[in-house]
């Protein structure tokens, strides 16, 4: 559905929406050497970066407004669409004046609701696209909210960008993937056409496929993907961005899997296993239901002996225990404690619940 809806916008569409180019514009030669590059290839609009924001003072922040120029000129030789990110009213005005096809939001943008109101009324009156990528934190509501306040603003040519999540862990990757975000965004905005930004999920060229490739396995709609001419030499994220070569090369070797099978076989197995998840599905909940009986008795009983909700030896050996027990049926530790956590987090909320109402 996300596809057929970028493609109503105007965008040329194959099998996947494409956005591709470089992480910034760094000179007319740069820019126009990657727009040729990249011109049937299956490319929905030409990206580049006008206005940087980096993390601290000093460093190459954009080329500003000669860039724009550039990437009309690059669209007037290739045909090629072109957008751009915008950070402030004064970005989407020097956009709206060059005519640019797309803009987005960028993630520290998105985690300011006063920036992006700022921006939603800049663009009021227009029906320009625009996607907003998610915010640096895993922090769905706030990725919601910026969609929801240029929607108000009259915008109906709304996407998003998932780029992944600051994380302070060390990792493989730049940004933490964070799938469940663009997955939950999914659900509650299934009209709302969601693209994957590998590059700045990866931050190494090498690793950019593997996430492309999942992203297709969870049925994104297309991706953004910094390309440069020369990526050593690039000014900003040298690292993260692939050769034109390499990206041709890359999106030939997706996978599109379908959502669905037309195999009798394959929908009848499917029935009975889907069976089979919702009864257990069930039991779980109506075993997790007897456990919060149980955690609110034990809460009365601390109450009546003015003990602590919160026991963080008893805390500390559940957790021990079960992550070992995951570990032996093959589950994860990250995904054990996950659980663990969120159990122990409504077992508080009941036991709180439960002093609170004693005492009044």
């Amino acid at each position: 559905m996300g596809k057929d809806i970028i493609k109503q916008w105007g965008f040329p569409l194959d099998n996947i929406f494409l956005a591709a180019g470089p992480c910034s514009a760094e000179s007319e030669q740069q820019v126009l050497e990657t727009a040729h590059a990249l011109t049937e290839k299956g490319v929905g609009f030409f990206r580049a970066g006008i206005w940087k924001p980096r993390t601290r003072p000093g460093s190459f922040e954009g080329v500003g407004l000669k860039g724009l120029a550039w990437m009309d000129r690059a669209r007037s030789e290739t045909g090629l669409k072109i957008g751009t990110e915008v950070a402030e009213p004064s970005h989407v005005e020097a956009c709206l004046e060059y005519g640019l096809d797309v803009l987005w939001v960028g993630a520290r943008t998105t985690t300011n609701p006063f920036s992006v109101q700022a921006i939603a009324d800049a663009l009021r009156g227009t029906d320009v696209p625009v996607f907003v990528k998610n915010p640096m934190s895993a922090d769905t509501g706030l990725w919601v909210g910026a969609i929801e306040r240029l929607a108000n603003a009259g915008l109906t040519k709304l996407g998003a960008i998932h780029r992944g999540v600051s994380s302070a862990l060390e990792m493989r990757y730049r940004n933490a993937p964070a799938w469940k975000m663009p997955i939950e965004l999914m659900r509650l905005m299934p009209e709302v056409p969601i693209i994957c930004d590998p590059s700045h999920i990866c931050g190494k060229a090498s690793l950019i496929a593997t996430i492309a490739q999942e992203a297709m396995d969870l049925l994104f709609d297309g991706l953004m993907v910094e390309v440069h001419p020369d990526p050593p030499s690039a000014l900003s994220d040298a690292a993260q961005q692939l050769t034109p070569a390499q990206f041709v090369s890359m999106v030939a070797d997706l996978e599109l899997p379908h959502e669905q099978s037309n195999s009798a076989t394959f929908l009848n197995r499917m029935s009975e296993l889907r069976e089979d998840v919702d009864e257990l599905d069930s039991n779980i909940l109506e075993l997790l239901g007897k456990r919060m009986d149980i955690v609110r008795e034990m809460g009365r009983l601390k109450t009546e002996q003015n003990v602590s909700t919160l026991q963080p030896h008893r805390w500390q050996e559940i957790v021990q225990d079960r992550v070992n027990k995951g570990i032996g049926l093959d589950l994860s530790e990250d995904f054990v404690l996950q659980v663990m956590q969120s159990i122990h987090e409504e077992a508080i909320r009941q036991q709180e619940a439960d002093r609170v109402e004693g005492a009044g």
